[in-house]
């Protein structure tokens, strides 16, 4: 089950690019710049959420960004007999609305994600041990949603009620009591929600990582410290019981959305944030591995690398391309040579990127 027939049109610097005949193993080599990067962007954008920079829409419409932009891929489906074509893009006339369609038909960017689990590591996530616990917060959120499309709807719809109760709460006049029990009835379903679906994926991966063994790749432990209750009714009376200090403070002190990611290096319980470097990049790579072996189960998984073979020695890329060999997932990575994708080379699909342009090899 992979991605095929992939389109991207007006897309950062990729005017018009096209990838035919995709395979398990799909390789985008060329110089810095070239615009390699940028292919796995429109892939993330076939997942629910701002893909994998995060980046504003009007930033990813090439040119002046007055045109937009399309994304398109034929998502092939064997027991089926089909294919499905899941699309994205911008209007020039709504460059703040990102639309999506199922073969042909209008669909909500959540739904994405009942078609494919898509993950990723970029450099920019090396930082994320050392980062803000706001940023490792969206990293569980992510790899929540690749496990249950359900989980943005819920991150959604609670970040809703937190601004609604934290403008109240800031308001000058004591806010109406009954209006806060409204919105923290919001908080606590959806919030009850959002924590589970976290908890259940830290769980899932904690499985995973067990049964591995300690090398190559450092072995993580992943452990939650909540913000608050996880239960919905528990966390309903948290939020009442805590409205003085909250109105004090002008914010809500409590909730998911105060939640920390904790990471340790399993076999010295250092922090991970503590760590070398490489300890650091290798307990990530273990991470995203168990991740997309478990997201692989339930949907067809895509899972996009940027950069990543690049900075592992020869024991750990040769490792790393076994374990994704195994995986299941369509694998697509990044690199400026071929070489060290010597492993997988006879087996992969390999496209030279220049300049926005892509020529098959």
């Amino acid at each position: 089950m992979v991605l095929d027939r992939i389109s991207l049109s007006h897309f950062r610097n990729h005017v018009a690019t096209e990838l035919d005949d995709t395979r398990g193993f799909n390789l985008l080599v060329g110089e810095n710049g070239a615009g390699k990067t940028n292919v796995l962007e429109a892939l993330s954008l076939l997942a629910p959420g701002r893909g994998l920079r995060r980046a504003a829409l009007q930033e990813m419409a090439g040119g002046d960004g007055s045109h937009g932009f399309a994304i398109g891929a034929s998502l092939s489906l064997p027991a089926a007999g089909e294919d499905v074509r899941l699309g994205t893009h911008v209007e020039p006339h709504r460059p703040g609305r990102r639309l999506v369609r199922v073969n042909g038909s209008e669909a909500s960017a959540t739904s994405l994600g009942e078609w494919l689990a898509i993950g990723w590591l970029t450099p920019a996530m090396d930082r994320l041990f050392a980062d803000s616990a706001g940023a490792r917060r969206r990293f569980l959120d992510r790899l929540a949603l690749a496990l249950d499309p359900a989980h943005a709807r819920h991150a959604s719809r609670y970040e809703s009620a937190l601004r609604e109760r934290n403008r109240l709460l800031s308001d000058e006049m004591p806010p109406d009591p009954t209006w806060l029990d409204g919105i923290e009835a919001q908080m606590a379903q959806h919030g009850s929600a959002l924590a589970l679906g976290r908890r259940a994926t830290v769980d899932a991966l904690e499985q995973a990582l067990a049964a591995l063994p300690d090398a190559p790749f450092a072995k993580p432990l992943l452990e939650r410290d909540p913000g608050g209750p996880d239960e919905e009714d528990a966390l309903a009376q948290a939020l009442r019981d805590n409205r003085p200090r909250d109105r004090a403070a002008g914010r809500s002190l409590i909730g998911p959305h105060r939640e920390e990611l904790v990471v340790t290096k399993a076999d010295s319980g250092i922090p991970a944030a503590q760590c070398s470097t490489g300890e650091q990049k290798a307990m990530l790579v273990a991470i995203i591995l168990a991740h997309a072996e478990r997201a692989a189960e339930g949907r067809p998984g895509i899972l996009l690398l940027d950069e990543v073979a690049a900075h592992l020695d020869p024991v750990r890329r040769t490792a790393l391309f076994d374990r994704l060999r195994a995986g299941g997932s369509q694998v697509w990575l990044t690199g400026t040579e071929l070489a060290p994708f010597a492993d997988i080379r006879a087996e992969a699909a390999v496209w030279q990127v220049g300049n926005g342009t892509v020529a098959r090899i």
